[in-house]
């Protein structure tokens, strides 16, 4: 959705706008989604930086933290060169900082955490539809048209 509505790639316009920019715009598209048809939100790493976007994703949906270590994430990550914030000379350092500095925003915004550790999709899913059943969250399947993809 982000990349629709600035015409480019994320990397791109980090590198021409710069990372703040790239949050205006980032928690103008949460606010909007965040209030509109119900839908899965996929959001980007940083979405919980700021307080009003921890706040609209708590308060208007139900938000599944899927907890990775930064070790986890370098192995799926290192050969991805459309992370602009992992363009660096030691990118699991990065990671490790950034888990150090986010982990505690995602857990305010979040109301369940699944450690993902390496399950494969199907088992995920049924983590995630179990934790919202126990916790007696009511959904219902999101028709395809309405899934949202990474932010």
């Amino acid at each position: 959705m982000i990349e629709q509505r600035i015409g480019c790639s994320i990397r791109e316009f980090f590198e021409r706008e710069g990372e703040e920019r790239f949050r205006d715009v980032e928690e103008a598209v949460l606010d909007e989604l965040t209030q509109g048809q119900a839908c899965v939100l996929s959001t980007g790493g940083g979405s919980v930086l700021r307080d009003v976007n921890r706040a609209h994703l708590h308060d208007r949906g139900q938000v599944i933290y899927l907890r990775s270590a930064p070790e986890e994430v370098f192995r799926r990550l290192r050969h991805d060169r459309n992370r602009p914030l992992l363009q660096v000379e030691d990118p699991l350092q990065r990671l490790r900082d950034l888990f150090a500095e986010r982990d505690p925003l995602y857990r305010v915004a979040a109301h369940f955490v699944i450690e993902t550790g390496r399950p494969s999709v199907a088992t995920l899913v049924n983590m995630i539809v179990m934790q919202l059943e126990l916790a007696g969250v009511s959904f219902s399947a999101v028709p395809a048209a309405n899934a949202r993809g990474p932010s």
